[in-house]
């Protein structure tokens, strides 16, 4: 790749490069969310068989008093600070008690999607005009360093809807170290965890009827053609999810339908695929109690408290650095 190529691409196309080079094939779907990415993403939060939306947000309406008084319980002021923010949503039913309550607080989403981030902060201006926001676009810990010593005040910090399910184990305990390295004793991590359940219930929200879940995943392919020059056929892929009870771990292919040959001009590299050769897309870890009690002392946090939707079976929880 040339010199002008932007940092941020470099690491893509070096990811993308890693990925299609190794056995079995991988994309890393944190490459998911660029402008499409989060619009479809924004369409499957809306799908019936998509459970852990509505999971969560029964326990924020239904808990919102006293997941605001614990927020606040020992804070002078807050800053609410939320790493992929979506449609926000979830965020507003906090957001609106907060205000009512005359809490000093800011709210500061952080996105890696400028499109993602205009649409919530005009959405959320419009909704609440007195509210202080300023969102931020990049990755999560570089903006979360310049953050790091900003105020004193305590920051909260929201990474909701079971995202942390996208990690491998120990990504998911470097990622919540990552996240210690830049937070204060006083600081709050409060964070959504889909748990083990029936798992009909796990496939059908990863295998949806209408396709959004296949297009999501398609999508990056495009990218990848639009971004690095490739020329993946997506007619010639198709989606596969299963869920795997034993390891409490969903997992999302695409498949190719073929014996097929693509190119991708900006690394100049060309990669086979055997008919119905899968390439590794994303895991979507569900959680038992335990795991999350390991993970979070593995990660440098304890559990202050927790907020459990027992019907759906969805924790939010709320962790303070150690």
């Amino acid at each position: 790749m040339g010199s002008t190529t932007s940092p941020e691409l470099s690491q893509f196309a070096e990811d993308v490069l890693r990925g299609l080079s190794s056995t079995p094939k991988q994309l890393s779907s944190r490459y998911f969310y660029d402008d499409e990415g989060s619009r479809l993403f924004m369409e499957i939060m809306k799908l019936p068989e998509y459970y852990p939306t509505r999971a969560e947000m029964k326990i924020f309406t239904e808990r919102t008093d006293a997941i605001c008084e614990a927020f606040t319980l020992g804070a002078n002021g807050l800053d609410i600070i939320e790493l992929g923010a979506g449609d926000g949503t979830k965020t507003a039913v906090l957001i609106d008690h907060l205000l009512n309550q005359d809490i000093d607080f800011t709210y500061q989403p952080i996105d890696i999607s400028q499109e993602a981030n205009d649409a919530l902060s005009a959405k959320f201006r419009e909704r609440f005009p007195e509210l202080r926001i300023a969102p931020h676009t990049g990755d999560y810990f570089k903006v979360l360093d310049t953050l790091k010593n900003e105020n004193g005040r305590r920051k909260v910090i929201l990474f909701l809807g079971s995202n942390i399910g996208n990690f491998l184990r120990d990504n998911a305990v470097a990622f919540f170290r990552s996240l210690r390295n830049v937070m204060h004793e006083n600081d709050r991590l409060f964070i959504g965890f889909d748990m083990q359940k029936d798992p009909r219930t796990i496939v059908a929200a990863y295998d949806d009827k209408r396709g959004i879940t296949a297009a999501f995943n398609l999508n990056l392919l495009r990218r990848i053609n639009r971004e690095l020059e490739a020329d993946f056929d997506l007619n010639k892929f198709s989606h596969y999810a299963q869920y795997r009870p034993m390891e409490c771990a969903a997992r999302s292919f695409l498949i190719s339908r073929e014996k097929q040959t693509v190119t991708i001009k900006a690394l100049n590299r060309s990669f086979n695929f055997e008919q119905w050769e899968a390439i590794f897309m994303e895991i979507s870890q569900k959680y038992t109690h335990a795991m999350i009690d390991e993970l979070s002392g593995d990660g440098g946090f304890e559990i202050e408290r927790e907020f459990y939707n027992e019907e759906d079976f969805y924790i939010d929880s709320l962790w303070r650095p150690i």
